[in-house]
């Protein structure tokens, strides 16, 4: 069966490393023999590719000097800073619906699924026009809340894509709800799974016996980093914690600021971006890692939170804000402890909580492996895409 990916953007090297549980969906959809070809946008004038043993398509849109609308930080972000990114965003949507036309009128594939599909259902849908494949769309969250609270302009594209796919997935109930209150109909939850290995080795506590506390994300409002730190310096006054931040973005700067101001140089470090080895290796030391969301001034929260997938699939407690995915995977008392958003007194409670009451915090810690084990785990995520591809075959196309 060939089916065509189209998505944002995808590693531009084998190093790079954007959007990882798309390229492990796609590996492990190759491993079962599923024909997959990649189609993105250039970044800088970069042309087609093989990465992963995947093709990757790249259309231009574009000179190469001006093409980084895509890759270094969201789209929507990107769009909204200044008159030239507006107008690229034209030249993206015209030249990307022109060359996944071409595309699928030359190869003829089986199946497009369109992630993201604000605003590349439009790509899809010409390439279906051209070489009849069904069409699968599914949504991350982040595209339905900016028309929720921004671009309430374009809920009329949203609604023509939502109805007119011929499957629609979520990550999440939360984005469940969010697609069926612009147009309700039947909508698949697969969610996209963690990208550490086995479950870590069990941690030890560190120099004079500290505890270490790890978030992992873009530095981003919605990800409420700043409470975690605020948090911080109350744990601080009668346990001895590190607080480890893995990651990079746009709030890198104040962060650093606030920790600063609350006299916590010791006590959190910035790692930025850290390759895959050192990330395991952080999630092994951890005693607990924590994800202090908040819903942003856009609207915008959690659609999942694949960083807790990984922590739990690693064995580790976890503590987490009540807001949009996150409680599908965060069962408050059973799969982990869930707080208020913006609470940074109840985010020290909790995390002094599973500090203090190390039999507990192995129960949570148990809870969330099996939840993720069942729910979300890669072969079940595979297994549900491979089921939903055959449920779409056209006759007569192959395995």
């Amino acid at each position: 069966m060939k089916i065509l990916y189209i998505a944002t953007a995808y590693p531009r090297s084998e190093q790079d490393i954007i959007t990882p549980w798309l390229v492990e969906t796609v590996r492990r959809l190759q491993a079962a023999g599923l024909q997959i070809t990649m189609f993105t946008s250039a970044y800088a004038g970069l042309g087609d590719q093989i990465i992963f043993g995947t093709p990757v398509k790249r259309f231009r849109y574009f000179f190469a000097r001006w093409e980084k609308l895509t890759h270094d930080e969201t789209a929507i972000d990107r769009v909204q800073k200044g008159i030239l990114n507006k107008l690229l965003a034209v030249f993206y949507l015209f030249f990307g619906t022109l060359a996944c036309w071409r595309l699928c009128r030359k190869e003829k594939f089986d199946i497009i699924h369109v992630h993201w599909p604000l605003p590349h259902f439009l790509f899809g849908w010409a390439g279906a026009k051209a070489c009849g494949a069904p069409i699968v769309i599914s949504f991350h969250g982040a595209e339905l809340m900016a028309v929720r609270h921004k671009f309430r302009i374009l809920r009329p594209f949203l609604r023509w894509a939502i109805s007119r796919a011929d499957r629609v997935t979520a990550n999440s109930t939360h984005t469940v709800r969010a697609i069926q209150e612009i147009f309700n109909r039947q909508v698949d939850i697969i969610p996209f799974g963690a990208t550490v290995g086995e479950p870590a080795r069990s941690s030890e506590p560190g120099v004079n016996g500290e505890r270490h506390i790890l978030f992992v994300g873009r530095l981003v409002e919605r990800k409420g980093v700043r409470y975690l730190i605020q948090a911080a310096a109350l744990l601080r006054q009668k346990l001895p914690v590190i607080i480890d931040i893995v990651g990079s973005g746009p709030e890198l700067s104040a962060l650093r600021k606030l920790t600063a101001e609350l006299g916590l140089e010791g006590t959190v470090r910035f790692h930025g971006s850290v390759p895959q080895a050192q990330l395991e290796e952080l999630y092994a030391r951890c005693d607990l890692f924590v994800l202090p969301a908040v819903i942003d001034a856009k609207g915008d929260t959690e659609g999942l939170g694949v960083v807790l997938i990984e922590a739990m699939t690693c064995k580790k407690p976890v503590v987490a804000s009540a807001v949009g995915g996150i409680t599908d995977l965060v069962i408050d008392g059973k799969t982990g402890l869930t707080v208020p958003p913006a609470d940074p007194e109840a985010l020290a409670r909790a995390i002094a909580r599973l500090l203090e009451n190390p039999g507990l915090a192995r129960n949570l810690a148990e809870g969330g492996y099996e939840h993720i084990q069942r729910n979300y785990s890669w072969p079940a995520i595979i297994d549900r895409l491979i089921n939903l591809y055959h449920q779409l075959k056209p006759a007569g196309s192959g395995k």
